[in-house]
Protein backbone atom coordinates (compact mmCIF):
# COMPACT_ATOMS: atom_id res chain seq x y z
CA UNK A 1 0.00 0.00 0.00
CA UNK A 2 1.48 3.35 -0.93
CA UNK A 3 2.30 5.76 1.86
CA UNK A 4 0.00 8.71 2.36
CA UNK A 5 1.17 12.00 1.00
CA UNK A 6 0.28 15.34 2.51
CA UNK A 7 -1.48 15.96 5.78
CA UNK A 8 -3.68 13.43 7.50
CA UNK A 9 -7.29 14.50 8.03
CA UNK A 10 -7.61 13.57 11.71
CA UNK A 11 -11.41 13.66 11.71
CA UNK A 12 -11.55 11.26 8.79
CA UNK A 13 -8.84 9.15 10.45
CA UNK A 14 -10.95 8.80 13.60
CA UNK A 15 -13.98 7.76 11.56
CA UNK A 16 -11.98 5.24 9.56
CA UNK A 17 -10.37 3.81 12.70
CA UNK A 18 -13.78 3.29 14.29
CA UNK A 19 -15.20 1.75 11.10
CA UNK A 20 -12.20 -0.57 10.88
CA UNK A 21 -12.77 -1.60 14.49
CA UNK A 22 -16.42 -2.36 13.65
CA UNK A 23 -15.40 -4.40 10.60
CA UNK A 24 -13.18 -6.48 12.89
CA UNK A 25 -16.19 -7.08 15.18
CA UNK A 26 -18.21 -8.23 12.18
CA UNK A 27 -15.36 -10.41 10.94
CA UNK A 28 -15.08 -12.10 14.34
CA UNK A 29 -18.82 -12.79 14.25
CA UNK A 30 -18.33 -14.48 10.87
CA UNK A 31 -15.41 -16.61 12.07
CA UNK A 32 -16.95 -17.96 15.28
CA UNK A 33 -18.53 -21.40 15.52
CA UNK A 34 -22.25 -20.82 16.11
CA UNK A 35 -22.42 -23.91 18.34
CA UNK A 36 -20.63 -22.04 21.14
CA UNK A 37 -22.61 -18.77 20.88
CA UNK A 38 -24.59 -19.24 24.14
CA UNK A 39 -22.27 -21.60 26.02
CA UNK A 40 -20.76 -20.25 29.23
CA UNK A 41 -17.02 -21.03 29.32
CA UNK A 42 -15.54 -22.47 32.52
CA UNK A 43 -13.60 -19.27 33.16
CA UNK A 44 -16.68 -17.03 32.88
CA UNK A 45 -19.86 -18.08 34.68
CA UNK A 46 -21.66 -14.75 33.96
CA UNK A 47 -20.64 -13.86 30.40
CA UNK A 48 -20.40 -15.74 27.17
CA UNK A 49 -19.88 -14.82 23.53
CA UNK A 50 -23.50 -13.74 23.02
CA UNK A 51 -23.62 -11.55 26.10
CA UNK A 52 -20.29 -9.96 25.21
CA UNK A 53 -21.40 -8.87 21.75
CA UNK A 54 -24.63 -7.54 23.28
CA UNK A 55 -22.55 -5.69 25.87
CA UNK A 56 -20.44 -4.01 23.18
CA UNK A 57 -23.59 -2.80 21.43
CA UNK A 58 -25.29 -1.74 24.68
CA UNK A 59 -22.27 0.29 25.81
CA UNK A 60 -22.41 2.14 22.50
CA UNK A 61 -26.12 2.76 23.13
CA UNK A 62 -25.31 4.14 26.57
CA UNK A 63 -22.70 6.51 25.11
CA UNK A 64 -25.12 7.62 22.40
CA UNK A 65 -27.85 8.25 24.95
CA UNK A 66 -25.47 10.47 26.94
CA UNK A 67 -23.72 12.25 24.07
CA UNK A 68 -26.06 12.23 21.07
CA UNK A 69 -29.29 13.52 22.52
CA UNK A 70 -31.82 14.24 19.82
CA UNK A 71 -30.28 11.75 17.37
CA UNK A 72 -31.98 8.45 16.56
CA UNK A 73 -30.95 5.80 19.10
CA UNK A 74 -30.50 2.13 18.30
CA UNK A 75 -32.40 -0.32 20.48
CA UNK A 76 -30.49 -2.12 23.20
CA UNK A 77 -30.08 -5.88 22.97
CA UNK A 78 -31.39 -8.37 25.51
CA UNK A 79 -28.16 -10.07 26.55
CA UNK A 80 -29.77 -13.38 27.49
CA UNK A 81 -31.64 -13.81 24.21
CA UNK A 82 -29.55 -12.23 21.46
CA UNK A 83 -28.75 -14.30 18.38
CA UNK A 84 -25.67 -13.85 16.22
CA UNK A 85 -27.70 -12.36 13.32
CA UNK A 86 -29.36 -9.91 15.73
CA UNK A 87 -25.97 -8.93 17.13
CA UNK A 88 -24.59 -8.41 13.62
CA UNK A 89 -27.43 -6.04 12.68
CA UNK A 90 -27.44 -4.21 16.01
CA UNK A 91 -23.67 -3.66 15.95
CA UNK A 92 -23.90 -2.25 12.43
CA UNK A 93 -26.67 0.11 13.55
CA UNK A 94 -24.85 1.30 16.65
CA UNK A 95 -21.64 1.70 14.63
CA UNK A 96 -23.42 4.01 12.20
CA UNK A 97 -24.89 5.98 15.09
CA UNK A 98 -21.40 6.28 16.61
CA UNK A 99 -20.07 7.49 13.25
CA UNK A 100 -22.70 10.24 13.39
CA UNK A 101 -21.59 11.16 16.90
CA UNK A 102 -17.94 11.24 15.83
CA UNK A 103 -18.77 13.40 12.79
CA UNK A 104 -20.77 15.87 14.88
CA UNK A 105 -18.04 15.98 17.52
CA UNK A 106 -15.31 16.64 14.95
CA UNK A 107 -17.48 19.42 13.47
CA UNK A 108 -17.81 20.86 17.00
CA UNK A 109 -14.05 21.21 17.30
CA UNK A 110 -13.56 17.80 18.89
CA UNK A 111 -15.91 18.30 21.82
CA UNK A 112 -18.25 15.47 22.82
CA UNK A 113 -21.30 16.20 24.95
CA UNK A 114 -21.02 14.33 28.24
CA UNK A 115 -17.54 12.93 27.54
CA UNK A 116 -14.15 14.34 28.44
CA UNK A 117 -11.68 15.20 27.19
CA UNK A 118 -12.54 14.96 23.48
CA UNK A 119 -13.51 12.91 20.43
CA UNK A 120 -10.03 11.39 20.12
CA UNK A 121 -10.34 9.93 23.62
CA UNK A 122 -13.87 8.76 22.85
CA UNK A 123 -12.75 6.79 19.79
CA UNK A 124 -9.69 5.40 21.60
CA UNK A 125 -11.81 4.33 24.58
CA UNK A 126 -14.40 2.67 22.33
CA UNK A 127 -11.82 0.75 20.30
CA UNK A 128 -9.92 -0.33 23.42
CA UNK A 129 -13.11 -1.49 25.12
CA UNK A 130 -14.25 -3.50 22.12
CA UNK A 131 -10.80 -5.01 21.51
CA UNK A 132 -10.72 -6.17 25.14
CA UNK A 133 -13.98 -8.05 24.65
CA UNK A 134 -12.85 -9.50 21.32
CA UNK A 135 -9.84 -10.91 23.17
CA UNK A 136 -12.14 -12.49 25.76
CA UNK A 137 -14.32 -13.93 23.02
CA UNK A 138 -11.33 -15.48 21.25
CA UNK A 139 -10.11 -16.91 24.55
CA UNK A 140 -13.53 -18.41 25.27
CA UNK A 141 -13.75 -19.91 21.78
CA UNK A 142 -10.47 -21.71 22.45
CA UNK A 143 -11.61 -22.73 25.93
CA UNK A 144 -14.86 -24.14 24.48
CA UNK A 145 -13.00 -26.24 21.91
CA UNK A 146 -13.61 -24.07 18.83
CA UNK A 147 -10.50 -21.92 18.56
CA UNK A 148 -9.88 -19.63 15.64
CA UNK A 149 -7.13 -21.00 13.43
CA UNK A 150 -3.89 -19.06 12.85
CA UNK A 151 -5.10 -17.70 9.49
CA UNK A 152 -8.39 -16.61 11.04
CA UNK A 153 -6.60 -14.90 13.92
CA UNK A 154 -4.33 -13.08 11.50
CA UNK A 155 -7.35 -11.70 9.64
CA UNK A 156 -8.37 -9.91 12.85
CA UNK A 157 -4.98 -8.18 13.05
CA UNK A 158 -4.45 -7.15 9.44
CA UNK A 159 -5.63 -3.60 10.14
CA UNK A 160 -4.56 -2.27 6.72
CA UNK A 161 -6.54 -4.93 4.85
CA UNK A 162 -9.57 -4.62 7.12
CA UNK A 163 -9.35 -0.82 6.81
CA UNK A 164 -9.53 -1.05 3.02
CA UNK A 165 -12.67 -3.15 3.22
CA UNK A 166 -14.24 -1.03 5.94
CA UNK A 167 -13.84 2.29 4.13
CA UNK A 168 -14.16 1.03 0.56
CA UNK A 169 -10.63 1.62 -0.64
Amino acid sequence: MPARTGSVDLGRGLLEAFLTNERINQLLLELLDGAIWNVFPPSSPRRNIATSFAHIHNVRCMRLKMSARGAAQPKRLERSRVTAPQARVALAQSAQAMVGLIERSVAAGGLVAGFKPDVVALVCAAITHEAHHRGQICHWARELGSPLGPEQQLRLWEWDKVWKGAVGR
